[in-house]
């Protein structure tokens, strides 16, 4: 074995028993999930990141010995943003172009109202700020994606990892209750298919929950929702910029330090998103990459999504139950607030321009 060969499997190996038990618990919940479909019957079931999170969190006393922290820490934060930088690749932008003015300002407005109420409702309810900006951007993006991906510009304070976890499994709970009432509510509302597509696109959180809810109404319903909740899935990197620049600037004022001097973190991963969503957008139209460009952009999208379910259960064996615990109702009222309020702006918004 060479001398770089060694240096290098010396500067993994301390990463490996984390990693490996991150992996295993992945892999378990990915397992467990058709099995827990199944054994319901097959009417509803609990996503694979669900069950890694809670599967982890069980796991936790074991996973709390030193020899495991620093793989877990790399799955959450380095793992975990190149895998959200690969969800740049299901975003085209000649679908966004085609949702036409009136819908993206609604969306960007319902979005930005949304992180608002999160940072509002953890003031009103004395959470931490961090807390407000994990559910206000889960809500207004792509649930638990987005509360990861916030969750790596949010500042370090002591329960984190119990309030990314909570919203992460909150999110998926919320996303299910609307799949099943927002069809509902936009056939009590007489909506036309393509206002309920978008009225389903803009609110519900969890993309799975989006095609759910669509195809429940109509084709029509299913593809205007998609694209509207890929053009909030686009808006990632803007939400994560500007969270993370007011955070620390926050930070930065409390502390009494000039604001110019606060280093404002860069996510290389969210820069990493866009640019994937730009050469989806050119390369999905190549007619000489037709044979070659998709299934290499479902490689990486199922990298993507395992990358994801690792750093999922690297979180949750990282939580204890009994932090999760004690969190208390009031993060249940802060993030069915933020959903409420994008609820209530985008259908509010949909009856009045009719």
């Amino acid at each position: 074995m060479s001398l770089a060969t060694t240096i290098r499997v010396s500067a993994w190996r301390p990463l490996l028993d984390g990693i490996v038990l991150s992996a295993a618990v992945a892999v378990a919940a990915y397992i467990a999930e058709p099995l827990v479909k199944s054994a319901a019957g097959g009417r509803f079931g609990i996503p694979a990141v669900v069950i890694a999170l809670i599967i982890g969190m069980v796991l936790h006393p074991l996973a709390n010995a030193p020899r495991f922290q620093a793989g877990m820490t790399f799955c959450v934060k380095k793992m975990l943003r190149w895998a959200i930088g690969l969800l740049g690749l299901r975003v085209a932008l000649g679908d966004i172009i085609a949702l036409g003015l009136t819908t993206a300002l609604l969306v960007i407005v319902a979005m930005a109202a949304t992180i608002l109420s999160g940072f509002l409702l953890a003031r009103w309810l004395g959470r931490e700020t961090g807390m407000g900006a994990l559910g206000g951007v889960a809500t207004a993006v792509c649930g638990a994606s987005a509360a990861l991906a916030t969750a790596t510009v949010v500042p370090d304070y002591k329960s984190k990892a119990a309030d990314v976890a909570f919203t992460v499994i909150a999110m998926n709970a919320l996303s299910t209750v609307a799949m099943l009432a927002y069809p509902l509510i936009c056939v009590w509302l007489g909506f036309t298919p393509s206002q309920t597509g978008i009225m389903l696109g803009a609110t519900i959180h969890d993309v799975a929950q989006v095609v759910g809810a669509g195809q429940a109404v109509s084709v029509e319903a299913a593809n205007a929702a998609i694209i509207v909740k890929l053009f909030r899935v686009f808006l990632l990197l803007p939400a994560v910029l500007i969270v993370g620049w007011w955070l620390v600037h926050d930070d930065a004022k409390r502390a009494g330090d000039v604001a110019g001097k606060a280093k404002v973190p860069v996510p290389v991963f969210a820069i990493m998103f866009l640019v994937l969503c730009l050469v989806n957008s050119v390369l999905a139209v190549q007619p000489a990459l037709a044979g070659v460009y998709p299934p290499i952009r479902t490689l990486l999208l199922t990298v993507s999504t395992w990358g994801l379910l690792v750093a999922i259960a690297a979180l949750g064996l990282g939580t204890s139950l009994g932090a999760m615990a004690r969190l208390g109702w009031r993060h249940l009222v802060l993030v069915t607030g933020t959903s409420l309020v994008i609820l209530v702006i985008v259908t509010g918004s949909l009856l009045a321009l009719g």
